[in-house]
Protein backbone atom coordinates (compact mmCIF):
# COMPACT_ATOMS: atom_id res chain seq x y z
CA UNK A 1 0.00 0.00 0.00
CA UNK A 2 1.49 3.67 -0.80
CA UNK A 3 2.42 5.88 1.67
CA UNK A 4 -0.51 8.25 -0.22
CA UNK A 5 -3.45 5.49 0.44
CA UNK A 6 -1.94 4.85 3.93
CA UNK A 7 -2.19 8.05 4.94
CA UNK A 8 -5.57 9.39 3.60
CA UNK A 9 -8.94 7.06 3.56
CA UNK A 10 -9.22 5.05 0.48
CA UNK A 11 -12.54 3.96 -2.14
CA UNK A 12 -12.29 1.86 -5.20
CA UNK A 13 -13.33 4.50 -7.71
CA UNK A 14 -13.19 8.25 -7.02
CA UNK A 15 -15.17 10.15 -9.19
CA UNK A 16 -14.56 13.74 -9.76
CA UNK A 17 -18.09 15.71 -10.92
CA UNK A 18 -21.27 14.93 -10.45
CA UNK A 19 -23.21 16.17 -13.59
CA UNK A 20 -24.69 13.45 -15.74
CA UNK A 21 -21.54 11.92 -16.67
CA UNK A 22 -19.99 12.11 -13.06
CA UNK A 23 -23.44 10.27 -11.41
CA UNK A 24 -23.67 8.03 -14.26
CA UNK A 25 -20.19 6.92 -13.88
CA UNK A 26 -20.84 7.00 -9.89
CA UNK A 27 -23.61 4.52 -10.54
CA UNK A 28 -22.59 2.11 -12.76
CA UNK A 29 -19.30 1.79 -10.65
CA UNK A 30 -21.22 0.71 -7.78
CA UNK A 31 -23.62 -1.08 -9.27
CA UNK A 32 -20.43 -3.49 -10.77
CA UNK A 33 -19.68 -3.94 -6.77
CA UNK A 34 -17.08 -0.98 -6.11
CA UNK A 35 -16.79 0.88 -3.51
CA UNK A 36 -17.44 4.64 -4.52
CA UNK A 37 -16.74 8.35 -3.76
CA UNK A 38 -18.67 10.92 -5.61
CA UNK A 39 -16.31 14.57 -4.88
CA UNK A 40 -18.27 18.08 -5.81
CA UNK A 41 -16.74 21.15 -6.20
CA UNK A 42 -19.56 23.23 -5.77
CA UNK A 43 -22.29 23.23 -3.24
CA UNK A 44 -24.70 21.90 -5.47
CA UNK A 45 -25.11 18.75 -7.47
CA UNK A 46 -25.82 18.50 -11.31
CA UNK A 47 -23.02 20.66 -13.07
CA UNK A 48 -23.65 22.01 -16.54
CA UNK A 49 -26.22 19.15 -16.85
CA UNK A 50 -28.57 20.82 -14.39
CA UNK A 51 -28.70 24.06 -16.42
CA UNK A 52 -29.28 22.52 -19.69
CA UNK A 53 -32.36 21.65 -21.60
CA UNK A 54 -31.62 17.69 -19.76
CA UNK A 55 -32.46 15.96 -23.67
CA UNK A 56 -29.95 13.10 -24.90
CA UNK A 57 -29.50 12.15 -28.14
CA UNK A 58 -29.14 8.15 -29.07
CA UNK A 59 -29.50 6.56 -32.25
CA UNK A 60 -30.78 3.63 -32.82
CA UNK A 61 -32.47 4.18 -28.97
CA UNK A 62 -35.40 1.05 -28.26
CA UNK A 63 -38.06 4.22 -27.99
CA UNK A 64 -37.78 4.97 -31.71
CA UNK A 65 -38.36 1.34 -33.01
CA UNK A 66 -41.02 1.65 -30.33
CA UNK A 67 -42.73 4.23 -32.25
CA UNK A 68 -41.91 3.18 -35.83
CA UNK A 69 -39.30 5.48 -36.24
CA UNK A 70 -36.26 3.80 -38.24
CA UNK A 71 -32.74 4.24 -37.78
CA UNK A 72 -29.59 2.57 -38.29
CA UNK A 73 -25.84 2.56 -36.78
CA UNK A 74 -24.78 3.07 -40.31
CA UNK A 75 -27.10 6.04 -41.17
CA UNK A 76 -25.96 7.36 -37.67
CA UNK A 77 -22.31 6.77 -38.31
CA UNK A 78 -22.31 8.45 -41.60
CA UNK A 79 -23.87 11.75 -39.94
CA UNK A 80 -21.89 11.78 -37.40
CA UNK A 81 -18.60 11.61 -39.42
CA UNK A 82 -19.59 14.46 -41.64
CA UNK A 83 -20.59 16.75 -38.90
CA UNK A 84 -17.30 16.01 -36.60
CA UNK A 85 -15.02 17.33 -39.90
CA UNK A 86 -12.37 15.30 -38.94
CA UNK A 87 -11.63 15.93 -35.58
CA UNK A 88 -12.70 12.50 -34.53
CA UNK A 89 -12.36 9.34 -36.02
CA UNK A 90 -14.26 6.41 -36.19
CA UNK A 91 -13.64 4.50 -34.01
CA UNK A 92 -14.16 6.85 -30.94
CA UNK A 93 -17.82 7.58 -32.77
CA UNK A 94 -18.59 3.95 -32.92
CA UNK A 95 -17.59 3.48 -29.87
CA UNK A 96 -20.02 6.17 -28.67
CA UNK A 97 -22.80 4.64 -30.71
CA UNK A 98 -22.63 1.13 -30.24
CA UNK A 99 -22.79 1.68 -26.26
CA UNK A 100 -25.11 4.55 -25.85
CA UNK A 101 -28.44 2.59 -26.92
CA UNK A 102 -27.27 0.29 -24.08
CA UNK A 103 -26.46 2.88 -21.61
CA UNK A 104 -29.80 4.51 -22.06
CA UNK A 105 -31.96 0.82 -21.24
CA UNK A 106 -29.34 0.38 -17.67
CA UNK A 107 -30.10 4.12 -16.77
CA UNK A 108 -33.96 3.34 -17.14
CA UNK A 109 -33.53 0.21 -15.29
CA UNK A 110 -31.44 1.53 -12.53
CA UNK A 111 -32.55 4.64 -11.97
CA UNK A 112 -36.08 6.91 -11.53
CA UNK A 113 -35.11 7.98 -15.15
CA UNK A 114 -38.01 7.39 -17.93
CA UNK A 115 -37.46 9.06 -21.34
CA UNK A 116 -39.70 9.67 -24.15
CA UNK A 117 -38.74 9.87 -27.91
CA UNK A 118 -39.25 13.40 -29.33
CA UNK A 119 -40.68 12.70 -32.63
CA UNK A 120 -40.58 16.13 -33.65
CA UNK A 121 -37.43 17.21 -32.68
CA UNK A 122 -35.28 17.05 -35.31
CA UNK A 123 -31.66 16.07 -35.38
CA UNK A 124 -29.61 19.37 -36.09
CA UNK A 125 -29.30 18.87 -39.87
CA UNK A 126 -32.08 16.74 -40.65
CA UNK A 127 -31.35 17.48 -44.21
CA UNK A 128 -27.80 15.94 -44.62
CA UNK A 129 -27.80 11.79 -45.01
CA UNK A 130 -28.46 9.99 -41.68
CA UNK A 131 -30.07 13.32 -40.25
CA UNK A 132 -32.91 12.31 -38.86
CA UNK A 133 -36.45 14.64 -38.37
CA UNK A 134 -37.05 13.10 -35.54
CA UNK A 135 -36.45 10.24 -32.79
CA UNK A 136 -33.10 10.65 -32.07
CA UNK A 137 -33.33 13.42 -29.28
CA UNK A 138 -35.30 11.79 -25.58
CA UNK A 139 -36.99 13.85 -22.98
CA UNK A 140 -36.42 12.93 -19.15
CA UNK A 141 -39.46 14.54 -18.27
CA UNK A 142 -40.54 15.98 -15.02
CA UNK A 143 -39.11 15.43 -11.60
CA UNK A 144 -40.05 15.54 -7.73
CA UNK A 145 -37.85 16.55 -6.05
CA UNK A 146 -39.86 15.63 -3.20
CA UNK A 147 -37.80 12.35 -3.82
CA UNK A 148 -34.71 13.75 -2.79
CA UNK A 149 -35.34 14.70 0.76
CA UNK A 150 -32.87 16.67 2.67
CA UNK A 151 -30.96 16.77 -0.55
CA UNK A 152 -34.18 18.57 -2.28
CA UNK A 153 -32.32 22.13 -1.86
CA UNK A 154 -29.05 20.71 -2.91
CA UNK A 155 -30.08 20.37 -6.59
CA UNK A 156 -28.56 22.60 -9.16
CA UNK A 157 -31.59 24.51 -10.71
CA UNK A 158 -31.31 26.49 -14.06
CA UNK A 159 -31.43 30.57 -13.04
CA UNK A 160 -33.67 30.47 -16.63
CA UNK A 161 -36.12 27.88 -16.63
CA UNK A 162 -35.67 26.61 -13.02
CA UNK A 163 -38.82 28.19 -12.37
CA UNK A 164 -41.35 26.50 -14.77
CA UNK A 165 -41.71 22.77 -14.86
CA UNK A 166 -42.49 21.91 -18.09
CA UNK A 167 -41.28 18.65 -19.84
CA UNK A 168 -39.87 19.18 -23.52
CA UNK A 169 -42.78 17.67 -24.96
CA UNK A 170 -44.96 19.87 -23.37
CA UNK A 171 -42.87 23.52 -23.93
CA UNK A 172 -43.06 21.97 -27.56
CA UNK A 173 -47.08 21.63 -27.89
CA UNK A 174 -47.59 24.48 -26.12
CA UNK A 175 -45.60 26.80 -28.34
CA UNK A 176 -43.31 27.62 -25.48
CA UNK A 177 -41.55 30.51 -28.25
CA UNK A 178 -44.19 31.65 -30.41
CA UNK A 179 -47.30 31.56 -28.18
CA UNK A 180 -45.65 32.95 -24.70
CA UNK A 181 -49.08 34.57 -23.58
CA UNK A 182 -50.97 31.21 -24.41
CA UNK A 183 -48.89 29.01 -21.75
CA UNK A 184 -50.44 27.17 -18.58
CA UNK A 185 -49.24 29.43 -15.97
CA UNK A 186 -51.26 28.82 -13.32
CA UNK A 187 -50.37 25.31 -13.60
CA UNK A 188 -46.66 25.95 -14.18
CA UNK A 189 -47.15 28.15 -10.59
CA UNK A 190 -48.57 24.79 -9.26
CA UNK A 191 -46.05 22.50 -10.11
CA UNK A 192 -43.17 24.99 -8.79
CA UNK A 193 -44.93 24.75 -5.63
CA UNK A 194 -44.63 21.12 -5.44
CA UNK A 195 -41.57 20.75 -6.24
CA UNK A 196 -41.34 19.88 -9.78
CA UNK A 197 -38.56 20.54 -12.12
CA UNK A 198 -37.95 19.88 -15.58
CA UNK A 199 -35.40 19.85 -17.83
CA UNK A 200 -31.58 19.48 -17.29
CA UNK A 201 -32.79 19.60 -13.44
CA UNK A 202 -34.96 16.60 -13.79
CA UNK A 203 -32.07 14.58 -15.65
CA UNK A 204 -29.75 15.63 -12.76
CA UNK A 205 -32.65 14.40 -9.88
CA UNK A 206 -33.42 11.16 -11.18
CA UNK A 207 -29.36 10.30 -11.13
CA UNK A 208 -29.17 11.72 -7.84
CA UNK A 209 -32.18 9.91 -6.36
CA UNK A 210 -30.80 6.87 -7.76
CA UNK A 211 -27.46 7.78 -5.88
CA UNK A 212 -29.24 8.22 -2.57
CA UNK A 213 -30.85 5.27 -2.73
CA UNK A 214 -27.90 3.29 -2.55
CA UNK A 215 -26.83 5.44 -0.06
CA UNK A 216 -24.15 7.23 -2.31
CA UNK A 217 -23.77 11.01 -1.06
CA UNK A 218 -21.87 13.02 -2.86
CA UNK A 219 -19.06 14.84 -1.29
CA UNK A 220 -20.18 18.85 -1.83
CA UNK A 221 -17.50 21.67 -1.29
CA UNK A 222 -14.62 19.52 -2.02
CA UNK A 223 -12.59 20.35 -5.02
CA UNK A 224 -9.95 17.77 -6.40
CA UNK A 225 -6.83 20.00 -6.79
CA UNK A 226 -4.13 16.99 -8.23
CA UNK A 227 -3.74 13.74 -9.47
CA UNK A 228 -1.49 11.64 -7.17
CA UNK A 229 0.84 9.30 -9.35
CA UNK A 230 2.61 6.34 -8.16
CA UNK A 231 4.38 3.81 -10.96
CA UNK A 232 3.06 5.35 -13.67
CA UNK A 233 -0.72 4.44 -11.93
CA UNK A 234 -3.13 7.15 -10.57
CA UNK A 235 -3.84 6.28 -6.76
CA UNK A 236 -5.96 8.75 -5.95
CA UNK A 237 -6.45 12.63 -5.90
CA UNK A 238 -5.62 15.30 -3.13
CA UNK A 239 -8.54 17.77 -2.29
CA UNK A 240 -8.33 21.05 -0.63
CA UNK A 241 -9.37 19.50 2.62
CA UNK A 242 -6.55 16.49 1.94
CA UNK A 243 -7.10 13.68 -0.63
CA UNK A 244 -8.54 10.32 -1.23
CA UNK A 245 -6.95 6.70 -2.39
CA UNK A 246 -8.19 5.11 -5.56
CA UNK A 247 -7.72 1.13 -5.36
CA UNK A 248 -9.15 0.94 -8.96
CA UNK A 249 -9.74 4.08 -10.36
CA UNK A 250 -9.88 8.50 -10.73
CA UNK A 251 -12.96 9.10 -13.28
CA UNK A 252 -12.72 12.57 -14.18
CA UNK A 253 -15.86 14.22 -15.36
CA UNK A 254 -15.72 17.58 -13.95
CA UNK A 255 -16.34 19.66 -17.03
CA UNK A 256 -14.70 21.70 -19.28
CA UNK A 257 -11.99 24.72 -19.19
CA UNK A 258 -15.31 27.83 -20.65
CA UNK A 259 -14.67 29.98 -17.16
CA UNK A 260 -11.10 29.99 -17.34
CA UNK A 261 -10.00 33.02 -19.44
CA UNK A 262 -6.17 31.61 -20.04
CA UNK A 263 -7.00 28.36 -21.46
CA UNK A 264 -9.87 29.54 -23.72
CA UNK A 265 -6.77 31.98 -25.40
CA UNK A 266 -4.86 29.46 -25.38
CA UNK A 267 -6.66 26.43 -27.06
CA UNK A 268 -9.69 27.99 -28.63
CA UNK A 269 -9.94 28.65 -32.26
CA UNK A 270 -11.97 32.29 -31.22
CA UNK A 271 -13.04 34.43 -28.18
CA UNK A 272 -15.78 32.77 -26.08
CA UNK A 273 -16.44 35.91 -23.38
CA UNK A 274 -19.65 34.82 -22.46
CA UNK A 275 -20.19 30.72 -21.38
CA UNK A 276 -23.53 29.78 -20.51
CA UNK A 277 -22.59 26.85 -18.01
CA UNK A 278 -21.81 26.84 -13.89
CA UNK A 279 -19.04 29.47 -13.24
CA UNK A 280 -17.45 26.91 -11.38
CA UNK A 281 -16.21 25.19 -14.62
CA UNK A 282 -12.83 26.54 -14.94
CA UNK A 283 -10.66 23.52 -16.64
CA UNK A 284 -9.71 21.66 -12.80
CA UNK A 285 -9.74 18.30 -14.47
CA UNK A 286 -8.34 19.64 -17.32
CA UNK A 287 -5.03 20.62 -15.76
CA UNK A 288 -4.77 17.47 -13.64
CA UNK A 289 -5.02 15.24 -16.81
CA UNK A 290 -2.56 17.29 -18.54
CA UNK A 291 -0.04 17.66 -15.26
CA UNK A 292 -0.08 13.34 -15.81
CA UNK A 293 0.76 13.65 -19.19
CA UNK A 294 -2.10 12.92 -20.41
CA UNK A 295 -2.82 13.39 -24.47
CA UNK A 296 -5.35 16.10 -25.39
CA UNK A 297 -7.78 16.40 -28.71
CA UNK A 298 -10.34 18.62 -30.07
CA UNK A 299 -8.82 21.32 -27.84
CA UNK A 300 -9.75 24.42 -30.56
CA UNK A 301 -13.60 23.18 -30.36
CA UNK A 302 -16.86 24.07 -27.64
CA UNK A 303 -20.32 23.79 -28.07
CA UNK A 304 -20.73 26.96 -29.37
CA UNK A 305 -23.98 29.22 -28.18
CA UNK A 306 -24.95 33.19 -29.20
CA UNK A 307 -25.20 34.91 -25.28
CA UNK A 308 -27.24 37.52 -24.49
CA UNK A 309 -26.88 39.72 -21.58
CA UNK A 310 -29.81 41.05 -19.07
CA UNK A 311 -27.02 43.46 -17.26
CA UNK A 312 -27.05 43.32 -13.16
CA UNK A 313 -29.03 39.75 -13.37
CA UNK A 314 -26.33 37.11 -11.85
CA UNK A 315 -25.69 33.55 -11.10
CA UNK A 316 -23.85 32.73 -8.46
CA UNK A 317 -21.96 35.82 -8.06
CA UNK A 318 -21.30 36.09 -11.64
CA UNK A 319 -22.90 37.76 -14.32
CA UNK A 320 -25.67 35.36 -16.07
CA UNK A 321 -25.54 34.92 -19.62
CA UNK A 322 -28.43 33.34 -20.85
CA UNK A 323 -28.00 30.82 -24.50
CA UNK A 324 -30.53 32.41 -27.36
CA UNK A 325 -32.24 29.46 -28.91
CA UNK A 326 -35.12 30.97 -30.59
CA UNK A 327 -35.33 35.27 -30.38
CA UNK A 328 -33.38 35.11 -33.48
CA UNK A 329 -35.26 32.11 -35.06
CA UNK A 330 -38.58 33.85 -34.62
CA UNK A 331 -39.89 35.85 -37.40
CA UNK A 332 -39.01 40.08 -37.50
CA UNK A 333 -35.84 39.42 -36.54
CA UNK A 334 -31.94 39.49 -37.71
CA UNK A 335 -28.49 39.43 -37.19
CA UNK A 336 -25.76 41.83 -38.51
CA UNK A 337 -21.97 42.80 -37.93
CA UNK A 338 -20.70 46.46 -37.74
CA UNK A 339 -21.30 46.87 -41.28
CA UNK A 340 -25.07 46.87 -40.84
CA UNK A 341 -24.68 43.34 -42.96
CA UNK A 342 -26.32 39.77 -42.33
CA UNK A 343 -23.27 36.91 -42.30
CA UNK A 344 -25.17 33.94 -41.31
CA UNK A 345 -28.43 32.02 -41.28
CA UNK A 346 -29.61 33.71 -37.84
CA UNK A 347 -32.44 29.96 -37.43
CA UNK A 348 -29.71 27.47 -37.62
CA UNK A 349 -28.24 25.76 -34.67
CA UNK A 350 -26.28 27.14 -32.26
CA UNK A 351 -23.64 25.38 -32.71
CA UNK A 352 -22.53 26.41 -36.30
CA UNK A 353 -24.18 29.62 -36.25
CA UNK A 354 -21.77 31.10 -33.65
CA UNK A 355 -18.53 29.73 -36.42
CA UNK A 356 -19.26 32.81 -38.85
CA UNK A 357 -18.47 34.92 -35.78
CA UNK A 358 -15.07 33.55 -35.50
CA UNK A 359 -14.86 35.08 -38.89
CA UNK A 360 -11.20 36.90 -39.26
CA UNK A 361 -10.76 39.99 -41.97
CA UNK A 362 -6.87 39.95 -42.36
CA UNK A 363 -6.95 43.30 -44.27
CA UNK A 364 -8.87 45.11 -41.55
CA UNK A 365 -7.10 42.44 -38.86
CA UNK A 366 -10.34 41.43 -36.48
CA UNK A 367 -12.76 39.32 -36.08
CA UNK A 368 -15.24 40.84 -38.95
CA UNK A 369 -18.31 39.59 -37.43
CA UNK A 370 -17.39 40.78 -33.67
CA UNK A 371 -19.41 42.74 -32.17
CA UNK A 372 -22.55 41.72 -33.62
CA UNK A 373 -26.66 42.61 -32.63
CA UNK A 374 -29.96 41.30 -32.72
CA UNK A 375 -32.30 43.67 -34.37
CA UNK A 376 -36.20 43.53 -33.42
CA UNK A 377 -38.73 45.59 -34.68
CA UNK A 378 -42.06 46.91 -32.62
CA UNK A 379 -44.30 43.87 -34.42
CA UNK A 380 -41.73 41.24 -32.38
CA UNK A 381 -42.33 42.59 -29.19
CA UNK A 382 -45.92 42.66 -29.59
CA UNK A 383 -45.64 39.21 -30.27
CA UNK A 384 -42.93 37.08 -28.54
CA UNK A 385 -41.04 37.02 -25.92
CA UNK A 386 -37.78 39.10 -25.41
CA UNK A 387 -35.61 37.57 -22.28
CA UNK A 388 -38.10 38.18 -19.67
CA UNK A 389 -40.39 40.47 -21.11
CA UNK A 390 -43.20 39.18 -22.21
CA UNK A 391 -46.11 41.08 -24.66
CA UNK A 392 -47.23 43.77 -22.86
CA UNK A 393 -44.66 44.53 -20.61
CA UNK A 394 -42.61 48.03 -20.43
CA UNK A 395 -39.36 47.40 -22.11
CA UNK A 396 -36.00 47.73 -19.73
CA UNK A 397 -34.49 51.38 -20.54
CA UNK A 398 -30.75 50.03 -20.98
CA UNK A 399 -32.62 48.10 -24.17
CA UNK A 400 -31.31 50.61 -27.36
CA UNK A 401 -34.08 51.43 -29.30
CA UNK A 402 -34.77 54.01 -31.84
CA UNK A 403 -37.58 55.35 -33.83
CA UNK A 404 -35.33 54.74 -37.13
CA UNK A 405 -32.89 52.17 -38.69
CA UNK A 406 -30.67 54.77 -39.04
CA UNK A 407 -30.39 56.35 -35.46
CA UNK A 408 -30.60 53.19 -33.71
CA UNK A 409 -27.50 52.18 -36.31
CA UNK A 410 -25.74 55.25 -35.06
CA UNK A 411 -26.13 54.53 -30.87
CA UNK A 412 -24.82 51.36 -31.59
CA UNK A 413 -21.38 52.17 -33.95
CA UNK A 414 -23.07 50.24 -37.24
CA UNK A 415 -22.79 51.37 -40.49
CA UNK A 416 -26.35 53.72 -41.32
CA UNK A 417 -26.43 52.85 -44.81
CA UNK A 418 -25.71 49.08 -44.66
CA UNK A 419 -27.82 48.31 -42.50
CA UNK A 420 -30.81 50.04 -43.92
CA UNK A 421 -29.71 47.97 -47.20
CA UNK A 422 -29.55 44.96 -45.36
CA UNK A 423 -33.03 45.29 -43.53
CA UNK A 424 -34.95 46.10 -47.20
CA UNK A 425 -33.48 42.78 -49.07
CA UNK A 426 -34.57 41.14 -45.57
CA UNK A 427 -38.09 42.44 -45.53
CA UNK A 428 -37.94 41.21 -49.33
CA UNK A 429 -37.29 37.83 -48.17
CA UNK A 430 -39.86 38.33 -45.34
CA UNK A 431 -42.52 39.21 -47.96
CA UNK A 432 -41.44 36.20 -50.86
CA UNK A 433 -41.51 33.52 -48.02
CA UNK A 434 -37.95 32.61 -48.94
CA UNK A 435 -34.34 33.96 -47.65
CA UNK A 436 -32.24 33.72 -51.10
CA UNK A 437 -29.04 35.17 -48.85
CA UNK A 438 -28.38 32.46 -46.51
CA UNK A 439 -31.27 30.04 -46.76
CA UNK A 440 -33.03 30.46 -43.14
CA UNK A 441 -36.00 28.60 -42.38
CA UNK A 442 -34.65 25.96 -45.19
CA UNK A 443 -34.02 23.59 -42.64
CA UNK A 444 -36.32 21.86 -40.66
CA UNK A 445 -34.57 22.51 -37.06
CA UNK A 446 -34.98 26.35 -38.42
CA UNK A 447 -38.46 25.73 -38.81
CA UNK A 448 -38.76 23.67 -35.30
CA UNK A 449 -37.96 27.06 -33.26
CA UNK A 450 -39.86 29.45 -35.63
CA UNK A 451 -43.59 30.58 -35.33
CA UNK A 452 -45.63 27.65 -37.25
CA UNK A 453 -49.01 29.95 -37.53
CA UNK A 454 -46.72 33.20 -39.25
CA UNK A 455 -47.13 33.65 -42.93
CA UNK A 456 -45.74 33.37 -45.63
CA UNK A 457 -42.66 31.54 -43.23
CA UNK A 458 -41.99 30.48 -39.91
CA UNK A 459 -38.56 32.22 -39.65
CA UNK A 460 -39.71 35.20 -41.97
CA UNK A 461 -41.47 38.26 -40.89
CA UNK A 462 -40.31 42.34 -42.09
CA UNK A 463 -38.18 44.45 -39.60
CA UNK A 464 -40.81 47.69 -40.45
CA UNK A 465 -42.54 48.76 -37.19
CA UNK A 466 -41.21 50.94 -35.06
CA UNK A 467 -39.21 51.50 -32.64
CA UNK A 468 -36.67 49.35 -33.74
CA UNK A 469 -34.76 47.28 -30.83
CA UNK A 470 -30.80 46.31 -30.29
CA UNK A 471 -29.57 43.32 -28.54
CA UNK A 472 -25.46 42.73 -28.48
CA UNK A 473 -24.93 38.98 -29.66
CA UNK A 474 -21.40 37.76 -27.57
CA UNK A 475 -19.89 34.61 -28.26
CA UNK A 476 -20.99 31.74 -25.50
CA UNK A 477 -20.68 28.15 -25.23
CA UNK A 478 -22.87 25.69 -23.46
CA UNK A 479 -19.25 24.07 -22.30
CA UNK A 480 -15.76 23.62 -24.07
CA UNK A 481 -15.52 20.08 -26.10
CA UNK A 482 -11.50 19.07 -25.78
CA UNK A 483 -9.58 17.40 -23.37
CA UNK A 484 -8.15 14.19 -22.65
CA UNK A 485 -8.25 11.26 -25.39
CA UNK A 486 -9.31 8.40 -23.81
CA UNK A 487 -9.72 4.74 -25.16
CA UNK A 488 -13.16 2.98 -25.98
CA UNK A 489 -13.31 2.40 -22.38
CA UNK A 490 -12.78 5.98 -21.19
CA UNK A 491 -9.37 5.09 -20.28
CA UNK A 492 -7.08 8.09 -20.35
CA UNK A 493 -4.50 8.17 -23.19
CA UNK A 494 -1.04 9.42 -22.25
CA UNK A 495 0.98 11.19 -24.76
CA UNK A 496 2.58 8.07 -26.19
CA UNK A 497 -0.79 6.28 -27.08
CA UNK A 498 -0.99 3.98 -24.15
CA UNK A 499 -3.97 3.81 -21.57
CA UNK A 500 -2.75 5.52 -18.41
CA UNK A 501 -3.83 2.82 -15.41
CA UNK A 502 -6.06 3.87 -13.04
CA UNK A 503 -7.56 7.50 -14.93
CA UNK A 504 -10.60 7.69 -16.78
CA UNK A 505 -12.50 10.78 -18.18
CA UNK A 506 -15.88 11.47 -19.73
CA UNK A 507 -18.05 14.27 -20.11
CA UNK A 508 -16.77 17.97 -21.15
CA UNK A 509 -12.95 17.35 -19.79
CA UNK A 510 -12.66 14.31 -22.10
CA UNK A 511 -11.85 14.84 -26.30
CA UNK A 512 -15.16 15.08 -27.49
CA UNK A 513 -16.39 12.38 -29.68
CA UNK A 514 -18.10 15.08 -32.09
CA UNK A 515 -15.71 16.65 -33.19
CA UNK A 516 -16.62 20.37 -34.71
CA UNK A 517 -19.93 19.04 -34.57
CA UNK A 518 -23.09 18.99 -32.77
CA UNK A 519 -25.70 16.00 -34.29
CA UNK A 520 -28.77 17.28 -32.35
CA UNK A 521 -30.12 17.84 -29.53
CA UNK A 522 -28.60 16.15 -26.36
CA UNK A 523 -25.75 15.30 -28.02
CA UNK A 524 -23.28 16.70 -25.13
CA UNK A 525 -25.16 15.28 -22.42
CA UNK A 526 -25.61 11.50 -24.39
CA UNK A 527 -21.44 11.10 -24.46
CA UNK A 528 -21.37 12.38 -21.30
CA UNK A 529 -23.53 9.55 -19.59
CA UNK A 530 -22.11 6.95 -22.65
CA UNK A 531 -18.68 7.45 -21.44
CA UNK A 532 -19.38 7.81 -17.72
CA UNK A 533 -21.26 4.07 -17.93
CA UNK A 534 -18.00 2.76 -20.07
CA UNK A 535 -15.49 4.26 -17.21
CA UNK A 536 -17.82 3.34 -14.39
CA UNK A 537 -18.14 -0.35 -15.46
CA UNK A 538 -14.63 -0.49 -16.58
CA UNK A 539 -13.41 0.87 -13.61
CA UNK A 540 -14.91 -1.26 -11.07
CA UNK A 541 -13.04 -4.27 -12.82
CA UNK A 542 -9.65 -2.80 -12.67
Amino acid sequence: MSWFKKKYAESDVVVVGSGAAGMVAALAAADAGARVTLLEKSERVGGTTAVSGGVVWVPCNHHMEAAGIADSRAEALGYVQRLADGRSDETMIGAFLDAAPAMLRWVEEHTPLAFKPLAKYPDYHPELPGGKPGGRSLDPGLFDTNRLGAWKDKLRRSPIFGMTAMSVTEATEWGVFSKPLALPYKLLAERYKQGLVCYGASLAGGLLAALLERGLEPRLATAARELIVEEGRVVGVRTDDGGIGARRGVILASGGFEWNPELCSRFLGGPLTHPNSPPGNDGDGLKMAMAAGADLGNMTEAWWCPSLMVPGEEYEGRQLHRGDFAIRSLPHSLIVNRRGERFVNEAQNYNDLMKPFHAFDPRDYQRANLPAWLIIDQQFVEKYMLLTWLPGMKLPDWLPRSGSLEELAGKLGIDAAGLAATVKRFNGFAVEGADRDFGRGDSLYDRFYGDPEHRPHANLGTIEKPPFFALEVHPGAIGTKGGARVTRDAQVLRVEGEPMPGLYAAGNVMAGVTGAGYPGAGSTIAAAMTFGWLAGRHAARS
